[in-house]
């Protein structure tokens, strides 16, 4: 089942129906007062690139990054249930990894729940690591915070290249 990886927009109806697949699954989980997630409009905006992977043309799962300036925010990464562990949510992290370098952001950064113990595996076999409440998110018991530096910081409040380990 070879898997093709493409940026889309959120609003189109394989993009909605990846949303709201990834918000069921969040749902599933977590109450409507802990989940953090963008909505389609919020992800169709010019600061964001919205990846989908798609097999044999059918949408399969999906990821986002945000560009804050200082570090990019990983929002919506989803896989279809009946595809999981067969790679596809690695091959998203690495493209959006790949677009944030493109950028210049050398950090990345992500909002999780020890809940999504999958999720969190990936992340961390991906070279993440906990850290500190970023973005205004809550700092509440549910929340995980994760970053991966990935190299070379080209932007930032003083404009000056500086490097960190990646």
């Amino acid at each position: 089942m070879p898997i093709t990886i493409a940026t889309e927009t959120p609003l189109s109806a394989d993009g909605r129906a990846l949303i709201e697949a990834s918000e069921a699954a969040l749902r599933a989980v977590y109450p409507p007062e802990e989940c953090f997630s963008f909505s389609a409009e919020e992800l169709a905006t010019r600061n964001t690139q919205f990846l989908v992977a798609r097999a044999d043309g059918a949408p399969v799962g999906c990821v986002a990054l945000v560009d804050a300036f200082t570090y990019g925010e990983v929002k919506r990464l989803y896989v279809d249930a009946g595809l999981r562990g067969r790679g596809i949510g690695r091959a998203l992290m690495e493209v959006l990894e790949q677009a944030a370098r493109d950028l210049g952001l050398g950090c990345l950064r992500l909002e999780t729940g020890a809940a999504l113990a999958a999720a969190v595996a990936l992340y961390r076999r991906l070279g993440f690591e906990e850290c500190g409440p970023f973005g205004g998110y809550p700092d509440i018991a549910s929340n995980m915070f994760m970053e991966k530096r990935i190299g070379l910081v080209l932007r930032g409040p003083q404009r000056a290249a500086q490097v960190s380990s990646a």
